[in-house]
């Protein structure tokens, strides 16, 4: 009988459990979890409802979507990808839905139903799970036995060891990696919204606005897409991925730098400019803060017409130059200053991880050490928010599983 450890209770563990000991009835496959509960992130993601994929069908292009990992995860995904997953799942009686943003959920809307389905699976496939172990120790014995010491003074043996520990915020998390010969890419956060502690846009908390370019001062960093007010800063979709992108960038501002909003990325300033000079020609008698001429929320707007200095009272023929220009500016180009972040309800994501140079992608395997696997976010591999995180475990695990449940020189 086979040994197959997998440590880290996660989404990437069960997969890799599962797919290792459907394939091989001859692997004795066992779960490790330090904590005493097992898929936590599952159960938090979507706000509860669990994000399982992306309805990005062209692994071509989903590969767009992974600000680190992105050419090494094309040959992963022809093998396991968007349409591989809905159907795993569907096999097992979970239905998948797509939402208008193309992130997918159970038709359930309950994390719970992915959670019962991974579980079902381990108890049909015999796959034990040891809650409360903590790993402390890998000692690779030879290449058919490695040594596992947990926290407790508990020793394991295993022929294949899948880790899917996920990531860690301190570089020092990694030392057991590192230990064995292995690279670790410096852990930086990813997936966070932006603390603009001074914001100009304070008590307009919860108000959303569905198309905006944000962008980053000092680089080619921008996104488009919804944002949304908050009482720390900004957030919203366009804030997040632009945090995955520039994740390392900003690591080392120390988080301090300036976002420029532009809330209307349909006109450019000469078009702005050219609207309301028509504007004051068409309607000269119109209250400027009253009208919402771009259907901004209205206490998003009368915010931006009162920082340009434009008082309630004035109309459009009022409108001085130095007033019309400030107004210009505002709406295509607001600066607000950014002091920080803060983590992203429960998806704490982290790029970095080991290094993908010492990972056989075509299987998962160490390059370094023979029988070690990989999968998850333990790897340098992470996507922005959407269900491409879990799409990238999903994957990575299911390719580990399917080769460590491989015997050596079996006939």
């Amino acid at each position: 009988m086979q040994q197959v450890a997998i440590i880290g209770g996660g989404a990437a563990g069960f997969f890799s459990a599962i797919k290792c000991a459907a394939d091989n009835p001859k692997c004795q496959v066992t779960i490790f979890e330090k904590s005493s509960k097992v898929l936590a992130k599952v159960r938090v993601s979507g706000g509860g409802r669990c994000n399982v994929t992306h309805a990005c069908f062209d692994f071509k292009k989903l590969i767009d979507f992974y600000p680190r990992g992105k050419k090494e995860l094309i040959g992963t995904f022809s093998r396991f990808n968007v349409n591989d997953t809905i159907e795993w799942f569907e096999s097992r009686g979970v239905n998948i839905k797509t939402e208008a943003d193309g992130r997918m959920f159970p038709v359930t809307d309950n994390s719970q139903t992915i959670i019962d389905c991974l579980l079902n699976e381990t108890k049909r496939l015999n796959i034990s799970i040891h809650l409360n172990h903590a790993l402390q120790q890998i000692k690779i014995l030879n290449e058919d036995s490695i040594e596992l010491t947990f926290a407790d003074g508990k020793i394991f043996h295993c022929t294949k060891l899948i880790l899917t520990t996920g990531g860690f915020p301190q570089l020092k998390s990694f030392d057991f990696i590192a230990s064995l010969g292995h690279t670790i890419i410096p852990p930086v956060p990813s997936l966070f919204t932006f603390n603009i502690p001074h914001s100009p846009l304070k008590g307009l908390e919860g108000i959303a606005v569905a198309d905006a370019i944000i962008r980053l001062e000092g680089s080619k960093l921008e996104e488009q897409g919804a944002l949304l007010i908050t009482h720390w800063g900004i957030s919203g979709p366009a804030a997040i991925k632009l945090s995955a992108w520039a994740a390392r960038w900003l690591n080392e501002k120390n988080y301090q730098t300036s976002l420029h909003i532009n809330w209307l990325p349909q006109y450019d300033q000469d078009k702005l400019n050219e609207f309301f000079k028509e504007l004051k020609q068409t309607s000269p008698s119109k209250k400027i803060i009253a009208n919402s001429f771009f259907n901004l929320p209205q206490r998003l707007w009368e915010r931006v017409v009162t920082l340009a200095g434009i008082a309630e009272a004035e109309n459009i023929s009022d409108l001085s130059k130095h007033k019309f220009n400030r107004l210009v500016q505002l709406l295509s180009d607001m600066t607000l200053v950014c002091h920080g972040k803060t983590t992203y309800k429960e998806e704490f994501v982290t790029c970095g991880g080991v290094s993908l140079k010492e990972v056989n992608l075509q299987t998962m395997e160490s390059i370094k050490v023979k029988g070690l696997y990989f999968a998850g976010e333990v790897l340098d591999i992470d996507g922005v928010t959407g269900g491409f995180n879990f799409q990238a475990a999903w994957t990575t695990a299911w390719i580990a599983g399917l080769n460590a449940a491989i015997i050596p020189n079996a006939k």
